[in-house]
């Protein structure tokens, strides 16, 4: 049986998470302590206690996620799991980094401070207000991207997010994915409603947080992954340095394909799919996609003993 793990991206974030963790295991409990160090105060603080508005910022919920990810990472190799008994890794737009931290090919401090930038970046793009994002439910990638095309109108609106068969997100100018919002009703989509986001993520708009990111990656070591990463923009393996660099910047800017991301890794052996990290989101969309795959949420000191115990 094949395994994937997959990490989870931003709006999985609760306050609390990773919290029974840190108190179980010393190894996630030094995660956070390090990202705490790398980041210069104390994240782990508003993960734990924090204002649950507050750990929503996108520059604090990128680094959070990504910390809880890794503690559970952490806490199962101290169970004796090893990222290598996955055949692949893959996250969810903030997620690659974490799949990326979790594969050796990034170091913990070094995703921590740049998922932090990426935040910032992504945020200052586009002044709060002119940009926005929906979610329509119900109706395929392919008309969910004519349906943006039609409403653009000199505009942006894209697909942002290909997320299952039937789950799409939009983003772009505010007024262009309001437009969109009403004509996918008119398409035919059970559900097409505006996100509560705080910048249009994952569309053109997003350039100038790209070039911020590009410069950034460019002072970064990134070692060969010790597991191939599923990278969000190409949908199939990378494992070369050089390709992550470039695709980690493409990313910015570029479409989230996670259902074909999923279906290449079903088509390449993979039957179970863990999600490490916080909610059970992931495994959702994958269910959705690939009918008999099996899914496992571990995000609990409970969760990663059961998972320890399965293999």
């Amino acid at each position: 049986m094949s395994l994937a793990f997959v990490f989870p991206g931003q709006g999985a974030q609760t306050v609390g998470m990773g919290r029974d963790l840190a108190e179980a295991c010393p190894a996630a409990k030094a995660v956070f302590e390090e990202v705490d160090e790398a980041l210069g105060e104390k994240l782990s603080a508003l993960v734990w206690e924090g204002d649950a508005e507050v750990l929503k910022l996108t520059e604090n919920a990128q680094p959070a996620l990504m910390a809880t990810s890794m503690a559970v990472v952490r806490a199962l190799e101290a169970k004796g799991i090893d990222v290598t008994v996955a055949d692949y890794v893959a996250g969810h737009s903030l997620g690659e980094y974490s799949a990326l931290c979790a594969a050796g090919a990034i170091t913990l401090a070094d995703a921590a401070r740049l998922l932090r930038l990426r935040g910032k970046a992504m945020q200052a793009a586009v002044p709060v207000g002119e940009g926005a994002m929906a979610a329509i439910l119900g109706s395929d990638c392919d008309v969910v991207a004519e349906v943006a095309d039609r409403a653009a109108q000199g505009g942006v609106c894209q697909v942002a997010n290909e997320n299952d068969p039937m789950q799409n997100v939009i983003s772009g100018s505010k007024e262009a994915v309001e437009r969109a919002v009403e004509l996918a009703k008119d398409a035919g989509a059970k559900r097409a409603v505006m996100l509560p986001v705080s910048a249009p993520f994952h569309c053109s708009l997003m350039t100038p947080a790209a070039a911020t990111m590009a410069q950034a990656l460019s002072d970064i070591e990134i070692a060969q992954p010790k597991v191939p990463v599923v990278a969000n923009v190409l949908a199939a393996e990378a494992t070369d340095p050089s390709v992550i660099r470039s695709l980690l910047v493409d990313q910015v800017a570029g479409r989230v394909r996670w259902r074909a991301s999923v279906e290449w890794m079903a088509e390449h052996g993979v039957t179970e799919f863990w999600e490490l990290g916080a909610g059970k989101a992931l495994a959702g969309m994958i269910r959705r996609t690939v009918r008999d795959a099996t899914t496992r949420a571990v995000g609990t000191a409970g969760e990663v003993a059961e998972a320890a115990a399965s293999r």
